[in-house]
Protein backbone atom coordinates (compact mmCIF):
# COMPACT_ATOMS: atom_id res chain seq x y z
CA UNK A 1 0.00 0.00 0.00
CA UNK A 2 1.40 3.40 -0.96
CA UNK A 3 1.74 6.07 1.74
CA UNK A 4 -0.35 8.61 -0.24
CA UNK A 5 0.55 12.12 -1.29
CA UNK A 6 3.00 14.13 0.80
CA UNK A 7 1.63 16.63 3.28
CA UNK A 8 0.49 19.83 1.53
CA UNK A 9 0.54 18.33 -1.95
CA UNK A 10 -2.30 18.11 -4.43
CA UNK A 11 -5.07 15.79 -3.24
CA UNK A 12 -6.23 15.02 -6.79
CA UNK A 13 -4.61 13.61 -9.90
CA UNK A 14 -2.54 15.98 -11.99
CA UNK A 15 -3.68 17.16 -15.39
CA UNK A 16 -1.55 16.46 -18.45
CA UNK A 17 0.34 19.34 -20.02
CA UNK A 18 -1.63 20.95 -22.88
CA UNK A 19 0.67 19.58 -25.57
CA UNK A 20 3.89 20.53 -27.24
CA UNK A 21 4.96 24.09 -26.67
CA UNK A 22 4.85 26.51 -29.59
CA UNK A 23 8.36 27.61 -28.66
CA UNK A 24 11.15 25.55 -27.17
CA UNK A 25 10.27 25.05 -23.50
CA UNK A 26 12.36 26.94 -20.98
CA UNK A 27 13.80 25.25 -17.91
CA UNK A 28 12.69 26.31 -14.48
CA UNK A 29 14.36 25.08 -11.29
CA UNK A 30 12.18 25.16 -8.18
CA UNK A 31 13.09 23.52 -4.89
CA UNK A 32 15.69 21.29 -6.51
CA UNK A 33 13.23 20.11 -9.18
CA UNK A 34 13.51 20.68 -12.91
CA UNK A 35 10.27 21.95 -14.41
CA UNK A 36 9.61 23.53 -17.80
CA UNK A 37 7.44 26.41 -18.98
CA UNK A 38 5.68 26.32 -22.32
CA UNK A 39 3.07 28.15 -24.33
CA UNK A 40 0.43 27.57 -26.96
CA UNK A 41 0.59 29.14 -30.40
CA UNK A 42 -0.33 32.81 -29.89
CA UNK A 43 -3.31 34.26 -31.68
CA UNK A 44 -4.96 37.66 -32.06
CA UNK A 45 -8.65 36.78 -32.41
CA UNK A 46 -10.29 40.16 -31.65
CA UNK A 47 -9.56 43.80 -30.95
CA UNK A 48 -5.79 43.40 -31.28
CA UNK A 49 -5.57 41.25 -28.13
CA UNK A 50 -2.65 38.82 -28.43
CA UNK A 51 -3.57 35.64 -26.53
CA UNK A 52 -1.79 32.46 -25.47
CA UNK A 53 -1.98 29.74 -22.85
CA UNK A 54 1.12 29.52 -20.64
CA UNK A 55 1.93 26.59 -18.38
CA UNK A 56 4.42 24.97 -16.05
CA UNK A 57 4.97 21.24 -16.55
CA UNK A 58 6.50 18.65 -14.28
CA UNK A 59 7.30 15.89 -16.73
CA UNK A 60 4.18 15.05 -18.75
CA UNK A 61 1.83 16.69 -16.23
CA UNK A 62 1.08 20.24 -15.19
CA UNK A 63 2.71 21.43 -12.00
CA UNK A 64 0.52 22.92 -9.30
CA UNK A 65 0.92 26.49 -8.07
CA UNK A 66 1.60 24.90 -4.65
CA UNK A 67 4.76 23.42 -6.20
CA UNK A 68 5.86 26.96 -7.07
CA UNK A 69 5.02 28.63 -3.74
CA UNK A 70 7.62 29.72 -1.18
CA UNK A 71 9.09 26.93 0.95
CA UNK A 72 7.24 28.33 3.96
CA UNK A 73 3.95 27.74 2.15
CA UNK A 74 1.64 29.65 -0.14
CA UNK A 75 0.79 33.23 0.81
CA UNK A 76 -2.86 34.14 1.44
CA UNK A 77 -3.42 35.99 -1.85
CA UNK A 78 -4.07 33.92 -5.00
CA UNK A 79 -1.10 33.19 -7.27
CA UNK A 80 -2.37 35.49 -10.05
CA UNK A 81 -2.18 38.43 -7.61
CA UNK A 82 1.60 37.94 -7.64
CA UNK A 83 2.01 36.62 -11.16
CA UNK A 84 0.19 39.49 -12.91
CA UNK A 85 2.36 42.37 -11.67
CA UNK A 86 5.55 40.33 -12.17
CA UNK A 87 4.58 39.42 -15.73
CA UNK A 88 3.61 43.02 -16.53
CA UNK A 89 6.94 44.21 -15.12
CA UNK A 90 8.82 41.67 -17.21
CA UNK A 91 7.14 43.06 -20.33
CA UNK A 92 7.55 46.69 -19.29
CA UNK A 93 7.34 49.09 -22.20
CA UNK A 94 5.79 46.50 -24.51
CA UNK A 95 2.24 46.44 -23.12
CA UNK A 96 -0.12 49.16 -24.31
CA UNK A 97 -1.41 51.55 -21.69
CA UNK A 98 -4.98 52.75 -22.23
CA UNK A 99 -6.51 55.36 -19.91
CA UNK A 100 -3.83 54.67 -17.32
CA UNK A 101 -4.28 50.88 -17.34
CA UNK A 102 -1.92 48.31 -18.77
CA UNK A 103 -3.69 46.13 -21.31
CA UNK A 104 -2.96 42.71 -19.78
CA UNK A 105 -5.43 40.04 -18.74
CA UNK A 106 -4.61 36.84 -16.90
CA UNK A 107 -6.93 34.07 -15.89
CA UNK A 108 -6.61 30.53 -14.68
CA UNK A 109 -7.14 28.06 -17.50
CA UNK A 110 -8.20 25.35 -15.04
CA UNK A 111 -10.60 26.02 -12.19
CA UNK A 112 -9.71 26.31 -8.53
CA UNK A 113 -11.33 23.33 -6.76
CA UNK A 114 -11.25 25.05 -3.35
CA UNK A 115 -11.58 28.84 -3.16
CA UNK A 116 -10.02 28.75 0.32
CA UNK A 117 -6.85 27.23 -1.18
CA UNK A 118 -6.28 29.14 -4.44
CA UNK A 119 -2.73 27.79 -4.89
CA UNK A 120 -4.00 24.22 -5.21
CA UNK A 121 -4.70 24.32 -8.91
CA UNK A 122 -2.76 23.56 -12.07
CA UNK A 123 -0.15 26.12 -13.10
CA UNK A 124 -1.74 27.00 -16.43
CA UNK A 125 -3.00 30.48 -17.34
CA UNK A 126 -4.68 32.24 -20.23
CA UNK A 127 -2.86 35.46 -21.00
CA UNK A 128 -3.93 38.31 -23.23
CA UNK A 129 -2.03 41.48 -24.09
CA UNK A 130 -2.45 44.52 -26.27
CA UNK A 131 0.98 45.63 -27.42
CA UNK A 132 2.41 49.08 -27.94
CA UNK A 133 2.00 49.37 -31.74
CA UNK A 134 5.53 50.62 -32.47
CA UNK A 135 7.13 47.90 -30.34
CA UNK A 136 4.97 45.12 -31.83
CA UNK A 137 5.66 46.32 -35.39
CA UNK A 138 9.41 46.29 -34.76
CA UNK A 139 9.47 42.69 -33.47
CA UNK A 140 9.11 39.39 -35.28
CA UNK A 141 6.18 37.31 -33.94
CA UNK A 142 8.50 34.59 -32.57
CA UNK A 143 10.62 37.19 -30.76
CA UNK A 144 7.50 38.64 -29.16
CA UNK A 145 6.38 35.15 -28.08
CA UNK A 146 9.86 34.40 -26.71
CA UNK A 147 9.76 37.59 -24.63
CA UNK A 148 6.38 36.56 -23.20
CA UNK A 149 7.56 33.04 -22.34
CA UNK A 150 10.74 34.37 -20.71
CA UNK A 151 8.80 36.96 -18.69
CA UNK A 152 6.39 34.20 -17.60
CA UNK A 153 9.28 31.95 -16.50
CA UNK A 154 10.81 34.77 -14.49
CA UNK A 155 7.45 35.65 -12.93
CA UNK A 156 6.96 31.98 -11.96
CA UNK A 157 10.45 31.93 -10.41
CA UNK A 158 9.41 34.94 -8.32
CA UNK A 159 6.42 33.10 -6.85
CA UNK A 160 8.78 31.05 -4.68
CA UNK A 161 10.45 34.10 -3.16
CA UNK A 162 9.41 36.02 -0.04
Amino acid sequence: MSPGPPEGSEPTARLPAPGPSFLREQELHVGGRRLVVGMSRPSAPTDDWWTAVLWVADGPDLASFVDLAPAAGPPPEPPLARLGPALAGGLSGMILEDEGRLQIRLGLAAGVPDAERPWRCPAVVRAAFRWEPARAAAMRPNDLATDVLTAFRRAIEGLGRR
